[in-house]
């Protein structure tokens, strides 16, 4: 296994310590902790990307497993952000109901003999998704220190709805674009 399949690997590997540290409140300062589990995930992300690409270490493994490792990390973030009253139940449904679909069109396509890889809109999607975490983590940590004021958290939401948005046309373009996998899908 190649060090950017490795690192896809400790990505998802670093979602049961992320959400063990978010979920048990007794935790100290526990949004602070998931911030930084869930900040050098994402950080894996990128340097498994820049790797593969860099050294020519692309694989098939790396096309499925990468967006999957991330879809694993975000989903887990925002059930949880549901539960601590941090996300509304709709949007992460959505979201969730995008990450489905395009796993199940990576499956169809797999099928055929056809690696769906990620493209642009989906990893714009993936990275305001993260930045939205990200940023609900560290002022969730913040207003546990102190009141912050409400602009902050509107914020917080509109970088939500942007992640939305991003998600919703990242599908629509999966779904145009590999239409031609869903004729004769039986």
């Amino acid at each position: 296994m190649n060090t950017p399949n490795k690192l896809t690997v400790l990505r998802m590997c670093l979602v049961p310590v992320f959400v063990s540290l978010l979920m048990i409140p007794s935790v100290p300062h526990r949004f602070l902790w998931a911030l930084i589990v869930f900040s050098a995930a994402s950080l894996t992300d990128l340097l498994d990307g820049y790797l593969a690409r860099r050294d020519h270490l692309v694989t098939d493994f790396g096309k499925f497993m990468d967006p999957l490792a991330d879809k694993i990390l975000v989903t887990s973030a925002m059930i949880c952000f549901i539960e601590l009253g941090l996300a509304p139940a709709v949007p992460v449904v959505i979201i969730i109901a995008r990450e489905f679909t395009v796993t199940s069109l990576r499956l169809i396509g797999a099928g055929k003999g056809a690696v769906i890889a990620a493209d642009i809109w989906g990893k714009w999607k993936t990275v305001v998704q993260m930045i939205w975490i990200i940023a609900a983590l560290f002022f969730s940590w913040l207003g546990g220190l102190f009141s912050l004021p409400a602009p902050v958290w509107y914020a917080v939401d509109l970088l939500l709805w942007l992640a939305v948005l991003l998600t919703v046309v990242s599908g629509v373009n999966y779904l145009w674009k590999n239409r031609s996998l869903l004729k004769d899908v039986k």
